[in-house]
């Protein structure tokens, strides 16, 4: 008997099936966490991650310093599979920094003032000042995958925009903004599952938007609509890093370890900071390979 294939038809089943207002399905529950061929089976010690945190926020305060003394500007553009922990890894960053010199943008949708203007302007006017570090809780990058999957803009006005964005960016580097563009990636299981807890728990409803809930069930084009995106604006100067993040401790540290490891800022600890994690954190190109190769070669769906 192909107990796989059994398996298999059973979570077919449980994902045509899910509904936040259900019980969540066993099969799912059990494999989220290795869902999207995520590397590992083992969940980090929460000791050893609160002391590899402390550590790394301690070399972010450095970074802070400098980027004050030193009237650096940097951008950290957040991106990422709806409840992919954007938010959390956000919070990991700014949790102990200076607030006047650090801040969250967190745009609501455009206004119809800001939907007559230039796609790009009412980010230009959240860029950072001299001295000052700009994290974005999603971007620009909504016109890459949000918008066009959920029917909010025009196929011309992407297209548009993939064309449009790698320029925009060599003129942020070029002017001397230092930009960080990182995706977080989850697998489908793990995703419904979050999306679920989400649900359940009366502090984290208002995390559930209409688009989070409308989310699994256009899976396969938002795979579609990131793969393009990283293809057409992953450049030398810009590149995307791609951080799998099944793993709520591991993805943390991973994003905040690839933005230290970027930075010449002084009394930087290379003991403390070391080498992002190869298994989760992954070039743009690298990851496209991964997740392009094995569809083309067997026929399968997009990660």
């Amino acid at each position: 008997m192909d107990s796989s294939g059994d398996d298999d038809r059973e979570l077919a089943k449980a994902l045509a099936a899910f509904s936040v207002d259900e019980p969540l399905a066993a099969v799912i529950s059990s494999r989220a966490y290795g869902s999207g061929d995520y590397p590992y089976t083992d969940r980090p010690k929460r000791k050893l991650y609160q002391k590899e945190l402390r550590e790394l926020q301690i070399e972010l305060l450095k970074l802070q310093e400098w980027v004050k003394s030193a009237r650096e500007r940097i951008v950290i553009v957040f991106e990422g599979r709806d409840a992919a922990g954007k938010g959390g890894t956000i919070h990991r960053f700014v949790q102990h920094l200076n607030p006047r010199y650090v801040r969250v943008v967190a745009l609501d949708k455009p206004t119809d003032v800001e939907s007559a203007q230039w796609y790009f302007q009412r980010y230009v006017a959240h860029l950072p000042y001299r001295g000052e570090i700009v994290m974005f809780d999603r971007s620009w990058y909504n016109r890459a995958v949000v918008e066009p999957v959920m029917g909010f803009c025009a196929p011309q006005q992407t297209t548009q925009f993939l064309d449009q964005v790698p320029v925009f960016e060599k003129m942020l580097v070029d002017d001397g903004i230092r930009l960080f563009k990182i995706w977080l990636d989850i697998g489908r299981e793990m995703q419904l599952k979050r999306l679920h807890e989400r649900h359940k728990d009366p502090l984290k409803r208002w995390k559930l938007s209409p688009v989070d809930l409308s989310a699994p069930a256009r899976w396969g084009a938002i795979s579609t609509a990131r793969n393009a995106m990283i293809e057409a604006s992953h450049t030398a100067s810009t590149p995307w890093t791609v951080v799998l993040a099944n793993d709520k401790m591991r993805a943390r540290l991973g994003a905040i370890r690839r933005v230290l490891a970027q930075l010449p800022y002084a009394g930087r600890d290379d003991k403390v900071v070391g080498v992002p994690d190869p298994a989760i954190v992954l070039d743009g190109h690298r990851f496209l390979d991964q997740v392009t190769r094995p569809a083309a070669a067997n026929g399968r769906a997009a990660r």
